[in-house]
């Protein structure tokens, strides 16, 4: 009788363990280069109102200025602070005294989005922005290969670079970025259209896409496949405020934050995602703050450059809104999807998931 007993008793411990959290998809977001100073405290003073980088000053004050910082990151980033930071928790407000910063020591794109994907810095193989194969394996990768994952794992991004990121062609996760056309036969007639006008719409850069096709792309993925794991990466802040257009960079990130509450309302509406899934959200890399010019700009020589924000909102993660203490860091990202995931990803010297964003 006792012998029963315990095992029935292991036998439940186990089952516990196995269904210990609510989540079983995952889509992890990123907003290339987007400061935590914007999304906290909303349009910087300084910048809203300079000409050297916004063109129609009037009508950007107008969109976006509110004396209350609280009314200005609300009327830029309203999903955010409508909805995630009542139902989910941001970590990153550093004047609150909650601090998140990338453990890579080069602070720009391709190092930020490996130490995202794979839980790792690696300094000495991933220090620039070229198109090589990442040796590292991400965990869309890992997940790839796990029993129920084959083929509910996918990518999408504006960037011309993330299937080298996350080494399409070793991985065999697809990844649609940079200018590539949807081949996912047979198409809808909406990625019929999308094909079509992305030639037809140039880019103001070389080897990033508007955002639209990003998210649209994406969009008509999911509707077709219920992937489990889904990588969506934007890119247009990081592009417009190189170009030094604090005007576009406001705008776009306001319309990211639409294009975010898009894709939870359709994961709430939708049987196979309502209540079972997880957004995490974060980016890339943090930018400067003085002397102003430096906003431009991030990397190693930039003053505040490592310095990012994350975000996350689903059924296992505790509706504490803005989390006031503590240190995070970008190498925690994957662990926290393995771990809600309920995925074995152990790489040696990685980040531990994040405790606060699941219970």
């Amino acid at each position: 009788m006792k012998k029963t007993i315990i095992a029935l008793a292991l036998c439940l411990v186990t089952l516990s363990a196995c269904g210990q959290y609510k989540t079983e998809n995952v889509f992890i977001i990123t907003l290339d280069g987007l400061r935590w100073q914007e999304l906290y405290t909303g349009a910087d003073e300084q910048l809203i109102g300079n000409k050297t980088y916004v063109g129609n000053a009037e009508e950007l004050r107008e969109l976006f200025w509110r004396e209350n910082p609280a009314e200005r990151r609300e009327v830029l980033m309203p999903f955010f602070w409508n909805t995630l930071a009542k139902e989910g928790q941001l970590l990153g407000n550093r004047e609150l005294g909650s601090l998140v910063n990338c453990t890579n020591n080069m602070w720009f794109s391709y190092p930020g989005y490996n130490e995202i994907l794979t839980g790792k810095a690696d300094d000495e193989r991933i220090n620039s922005n070229a198109k090589i194969q990442n040796p590292n394996e991400t965990i869309l990768e890992f997940a790839h290969k796990q029993k129920g994952f084959e083929g509910k794992v996918a990518a999408f991004g504006s960037w011309d670079v993330f299937p080298y990121i996350i080494n399409e062609e070793r991985s065999g996760v697809p990844v649609n970025a940079g200018f590539e056309k949807s081949t996912d036969e047979p198409l809808s007639e909406k990625e019929q259209f999308l094909n079509k006008l992305q030639d037809e719409i140039p880019s103001p850069w070389g080897g990033v896409r508007l955002d639209a096709f990003t998210h649209h792309f994406a969009m008509e993925y999911v509707k077709k496949h219920s992937p489990k794991l889904v990588y969506i990466a934007y890119g247009e802040t990081d592009d417009f405020a190189h170009d030094g257009e604090y005007d576009h960079y406001l705008k776009s990130a306001r319309q990211t934050d639409q294009f975010i509450k898009e894709i939870w309302e359709y994961i709430q509406s939708t049987p196979q995602y309502k209540d079972k899934t997880t957004l995490i959200i974060t980016t890339d890399h943090g930018r400067g703050t003085e002397p102003l010019d430096t906003w431009r700009s991030h990397g190693t020589d930039i003053k505040g450059a490592d310095q990012i924000w994350m975000a996350a909102i689903g059924p296992d993660t505790p509706a504490l809104g803005e989390v006031k203490t503590g240190q995070y860091y970008q190498n925690q990202v994957a662990a926290t999807v393995a771990k809600l995931l309920g995925l074995n990803y152990q790489l040696k010297g990685a980040g531990k998931a994040v405790e606060a964003f699941v219970k």
